[in-house]
């Protein structure tokens, strides 16, 4: 059953076709209310604040397509699918990009009428949720935007919001792929600085040799090539940010004189004598631990401590799962439109296999995986569409001294059942931790209904830390 308190408005010149999306609507579960035209359908909006709008194309009056431009003038996030005869899909599809959200023709399937419904609510909650996100962090939006509406996206957009009004020098650590950049991005977004521009220098694309002329400029005949004036990335993001992306790459030497242009604020083109005043707000990105390369003198230690007056983790895709659904449903959308395709969803084991997955390679990583099976895909991307595998199960591995009392004075019996206890108690515990604590997985790799896992957790004093689910386990 669907959520009671969703609101559906059904808007139809005909009576009959209101009278059956109705029944089907209420008996799913959705509160329903209905207009015979687009100036009661105006009305219904204003009154009933629905939360889904199903809407005739073809209406006597205002059209459906009339009503959609007001609808998406009043409200954007409301979600409208419109209802059209065969003949008039051409013009649908037209209309779609001007705002609406998917369409039924007449005469319609009530699986589809429902299945699309129900896409566009989820769809509908979720941007409602993003906005309020965005009117709580304004310039970090487009970062939630990207990286989804999780916890962990939450406190890491908090984070940023933090520290960009001020013009600490920011390190961002996280694995290859996770979202550096656009951490990056949204600092400088919510800055002070954003109307300067935001230069990324990549340290490790970058050749020793023309690292500097990179950084500082040069003038012209101060080395063989040299034949103008280059300006180089510091003097480009005067006034602004400058990301240096994999710091931890940049060459010792290298490292001192960026460091005298960061005390000093200002530099010296390669070959030149005249110093040139800079003014920029420095953020860094590694996937290395700088401290224990400054630690281990791989990485200067005044650098390090100059670089280090705000950090931010950013967390990896494994460690926020509840990203991976937005995210695969972003990326299935721009894949869809490069590719011409209309591919609606994923099924659910195909879901439940991007969900499962380690992604060691992260968003990056994810996006690339979509791309590849929208291209391979039909209507919909199914398991072997996606170029990963399964998570593995766990080896299980046990301990010789499964026997939990002596021999002596023990029947066989006593022996063999105390024994059995021990084994259970220790492959219950072996498969959560490989879960992550989530009871409802590990009933299902054990092949157990969820209560049984639940009591024998419980009995063997196997407890969770924090929800029902998705937490760490802990063994007593």
């Amino acid at each position: 059953m669907s959520d009671p308190t969703a609101c559906v408005l059904v808007v139809d010149d005909e009576e009959e076709i209101r009278k059956i999306l109705t029944r089907l609507l209420v008996k799913e579960g959705f509160r329903v209310v209905t207009a015979p035209d687009g100036l009661q359908a105006m009305r219904q909006i204003s009154q009933e604040n629905p939360d889904l709008v199903l809407l005739d194309v073809r209406m006597p009056g205002l059209s459906g397509i009339e009503v959609l431009k007001k609808i998406k003038d009043i409200d954007d996030g409301l979600p409208v699918v419109l209802i059209t005869a065969y003949t008039d899909i051409r013009q649908a599809v037209e209309v779609m990009k001007g705002g609406a959200y998917d369409y039924v023709a007449k005469p319609f399937d009530n699986n589809e009428v429902l299945w699309i419904a129900r896409r566009a609510l989820a769809e509908g909650q979720l941007n409602k949720r993003l906005k309020k996100m965005a009117d709580q962090y304004h310039g970090n939006f487009s970062l939630i935007e990207s990286m989804g509406p999780s916890d962990e996206i939450n406190r890491l957009a908090a984070d940023i919001h933090r520290v960009a009004k001020s013009d600490f020098s920011v390190i961002i650590t996280g694995e290859t792929g996770s979202g550096k950049e656009l951490v990056a991005r949204a600092i400088h977004g919510d800055s002070g600085r954003v109307a300067a521009p935001f230069m990324a220098v990549d340290c490790g694309a970058i050749p020793e040799n023309l690292l500097e002329s990179e950084l500082f400029g040069h003038e012209k005949g101060s080395f063989t090539g040299a034949d103008r004036l280059k300006i180089g990335k510091f003097e480009l993001a005067h006034g602004g940010t400058l990301f240096m992306d994999e710091i931890g790459n940049m060459p010792i030497g290298s490292q001192a004189k960026f460091l005298r242009v960061l005390q000093d604020r200002q530099l010296n083109r390669v070959g030149g004598t005249k110093p040139v005043p800079v003014d920029i707000r420095l953020i860094v990105a590694t996937n290395e631990d700088l401290e224990e390369m400054a630690a281990s003198g791989t990485f200067r230690k005044d650098f390090y401590y100059r670089l280090s007056e705000f950090t931010i983790h950013v967390p990896a895709l494994r460690d926020r799962k509840e990203d991976i659904p937005y995210l695969a449903k972003r990326f299935l959308d721009l894949a869809n439109v490069e590719l011409k395709k209309m591919i609606t969803s994923f099924t659910a084991e195909a879901m439940e296999l991007l969900v499962s997955y380690n992604w060691p390679g992260n968003v990056r990583q994810l996006r690339s995986v979509i791309r590849r099976a929208a291209l391979a895909a039909g209507e919909t991307i199914m398991a072997e569409d996606l170029s990963i595998k399964p998570a593995s199960t766990p080896r299980l591995a046990f301990s010789s001294k499964v026997v939990l009392m002596p021999w002596e004075n023990a029947s066989l019996g006593e022996i063999v059942q105390q024994s059995v206890l021990a084994v259970e108690k220790e492959v219950l515990s072996q498969v959560l931790k490989f879960t992550g604590g989530n009871k409802a997985r590990a009933a299902r790799l054990l092949r157990v209904d969820y209560k049984t896992m639940h009591t024998k957790a419980k009995k063997f004093g196997i407890e969770q830390i924090g929800g029902e689910s998705d937490d760490e386990t802990q063994i007593r």
